[in-house]
């Protein structure tokens, strides 16, 4: 189905997967999705860094998926180091494996500007070339925060509301206040944009991530860390873990009831704690 039409028919609970590039990888993936398969999600979506051999194993993982008949699944696409035919390649290769979700997300750029080549300046301009290419759902990435390469949070939400116009749905970047859903939701309205947005969820499980998060445009608040810092002191990584499982259940738990029209859990390749958070809402 599209993921639309699934957010409209009831609420969504979605897991984000990358493709594997060794055995190992695809051993431990293998694992995650037969768990997560379990949990009966309405759809999984796959990650796309760039690149062509990038682009295949997410061609490959997509439509694996897909053609197993059990889920929807969604692919993502980014606009950096992309030509528009070459995008357009892309997009009739998805429409001849009866794939019809696709994620229109920027991109992060190189380390090394030379090797940046791009048709592409804004994610709107592929969303724009996927509605001419085919009849595709298309979704929007969404920054609570704001995007870190927008200059202020006004111009960010203009930019995004406009994005989100040409598109039908926004999956957000992980943060961890129910209070930046709702005025990210609100804020959207009140540029009269009433797409579904959907919030992203990624436990804190390690105090090594809040640095790597932060640099992702996702700041961990203090009260987080606070909690977190105090669950090592009397556990070590072991309460961490737990403490980390416990806000972010408490986050969904707290989203639910603010009206999301659905959760989009960022599962690294590792389903147990997203499962652990799953059980304890739904079970």
């Amino acid at each position: 189905m599209r993921v639309d039409e699934l957010i409209a028919n009831s609420g969504t609970r979605s897991f984000e997967f990358f493709p594997p590039k060794t055995d190992e990888e695809s051993a431990a993936l293998a694992r995650s999705l037969e768990v997560i398969d379990a949990l009966e999600p309405s759809f999984v979506s796959v990650t796309y860094r760039g690149g062509g051999a990038s682009r295949q194993r997410t061609f490959d993982l997509v439509t694996e998926i897909q053609s197993a008949g059990r889920v929807t699944a969604m692919a993502h696409l980014i606009c950096v180091g992309h030509r528009r035919d070459e995008m357009r390649d892309v997009l009739k290769n998805y429409v001849d494996a009866g794939v019809e979700n696709v994620m229109a997300l920027g991109g992060d750029l190189p380390d090394d500007p030379t090797l940046f080549a791009s048709e592409f300046t804004y994610a709107l301009e592929l969303v724009e070339l996927i509605r001419e290419t085919g009849d595709f759902c298309v979704g929007v990435g969404a920054h609570p925060q704001g995007h870190p390469r927008s200059p202020d949070q006004a111009s960010d939400r203009r930019h995004l509301a406009r994005k989100l116009e040409a598109a039908d749905f926004a999956v957000t970047q992980f943060f961890f206040e129910a209070s930046e859903w709702v005025r990210l939701r609100d804020e959207m309205g009140a540029l009269g944009v009433e797409k579904p947005i959907l919030p992203g969820i990624m436990p804190v499980t390690t105090l090594n991530g809040v640095a790597r998060m932060a640099s992702m445009g996702a700041e961990v608040p203090p009260v987080l860390l606070e909690r977190l810092e105090a669950a090592e002191l009397r556990g070590g990584a072991k309460a961490v873990r737990t403490e980390g499982i416990a806000a972010a259940t408490e986050l969904c738990q707290e989203l639910l009831e603010a009206g999301v029209p659905g959760l989009h859990f960022y599962t690294l390749n590792r389903s147990n704690a997203t499962s652990e958070i799953h059980h304890a809402l739904f079970t």
